[in-house]
């Protein structure tokens, strides 16, 4: 037996098959687009600053180590925000807080490189996160940082809480890149759907109230060119309790001690578009300025992903168009202030959630529909009943 005409054979059957399996499901591979360059001189950071925006990515340290990726990034945005290095858990060090008896902030080398290379290449950027009750460590309301010690009072999570926030900005400022900063994460996900305060350690030790004490600190501590933001997700389900709950976050002369909401904005093309916009719409009567902090936008609903077929992908580039569409006529018009807007990565093949398909570019930094969606490039945004 001819072992390599089998092998052969075996692979035709097989690419057959799956032929007949996506044509009696309907189901037809992804167009490859054309390449940006061939369809517009305008980048993202063009369209998005034509209307006031600055247009972001999160990234790590193996974008900016990958020259493709990297220079994908520059091509594009002018805003950036660290994926996980300058969450609590990446940021303080317990050997030194243990030595000095205070919660030490020491930026770990990721975060270093990431902010050398966004001040070199003239970044902007967002800061994620402060107080959070998910990657925070939890020696660090624990007597003598010890993980076995006893959990510490209130008064001494107080202060704790402020040597972490106060170190922070103490510490970009030694480093000499507190001036790349324009807005800040202060608190994350703080308010459950339901409209109740989540519990975790901060509202264990200190109460509701550290939410307040949170934004106090970091008003003291911040220079004027930083804005204070509260950032959550599932903001279209909870947009009236957000009205609510930044009402408390004043001083004693009712000054805001917070400049912003951050929408996360973790979508699917299954939402309903127009109550998302809706919810903007609401969060924006605050009077607050609004960003749209970690988009993206996954094929199907959640725990339901879609196949990237090329109709599928379609829908997702029409939902993008519509979505930036929407912010853009609200910016234009002045009833949202809004300033920047940031993807949570740009590449589906390394997306926290890939299985989505929810970025801009394809595993193989492809253009997609959605991405001529947010430059608003309607004929390839998946509307033309052609393949474009």
């Amino acid at each position: 037996m001819n072992k390599r005409k089998t092998t052969s054979s075996l692979i035709i059957l097989t690419l057959c098959l799956l032929a007949m399996i996506l044509t009696a499901c309907g189901a037809e591979p992804a167009v490859k687009l054309p390449k940006q360059k061939e369809v517009t001189d305008k980048t993202l950071k063009d369209v998005f600053g034509e209307h006031g925006m600055k247009i972001g990515t999160c990234i790590s340290a193996n974008v900016i180590n990958n020259k493709q990726m990297a220079d994908l990034v520059f091509g594009q945005y002018n805003s950036l925000t660290m994926e996980n290095a300058m969450k609590p858990d990446y940021i303080l060090n317990q050997e030194k807080s243990i030595a000095s008896g205070e919660l030490t902030v020491e930026f770990n080398q990721e975060a270093r490189s990431i902010l050398s290379w966004a001040k070199e290449h003239n970044f902007t950027m967002r800061g994620h996160t402060l107080i959070w009750y998910s990657q925070t460590p939890d020696w660090i309301f624990r007597d003598g940082f010890d993980q076995n010690g006893v959990y510490v009072n209130r008064e001494e999570m107080l202060t704790r809480m402020e040597a972490l926030i106060s170190g922070v900005f103490a510490e970009l400022k030694k480093l000499g890149y507190l001036d790349l900063f324009y807005a800040y994460d202060v608190i994350n996900e703080a308010i459950m759907e339901d409209g109740s305060i989540r519990e975790n350690n901060w509202t264990k030790i200190i109460g509701d109230d550290y939410l307040w004490y949170a934004f106090y600190f970091a008003d003291q501590y911040a220079p004027e060119t930083i804005d204070l933001y509260y950032n959550d997700y599932n903001e279209q389900y909870k947009a009236d309790r957000l009205v609510e709950f930044v009402e408390t976050l004043k001083d004693n002369e009712g000054r805001y001690l917070i400049d912003g909401i951050g929408l996360q904005a973790h979508l699917f093309t299954a939402d309903d578009l127009p109550n998302y916009l809706n919810a903007v719409d609401i969060l924006a009567e605050t009077g607050l300025k609004l960003e749209l902090t970690e988009i993206d936008i996954g094929l199907g609903k959640y725990q339901s992903p879609l196949s990237p077929t090329d109709e599928n992908l379609r829908e997702q580039g029409r939902y993008c168009y519509e979505l930036i569409n929407g912010l853009f006529e609200r910016a234009d018009a002045g009833s949202i202030n809004m300033d920047a807007v940031t993807f949570w990565g740009f590449s589906d093949g390394i997306s926290w959630r890939r299985e989505y398909s929810p970025q801009l570019y394809n595993s193989d930094l492809d253009p997609k529909y959605a991405l001529y969606g947010a430059l608003q490039i309607r004929d390839y945004a998946g509307y033309q009943t052609d393949n474009p």
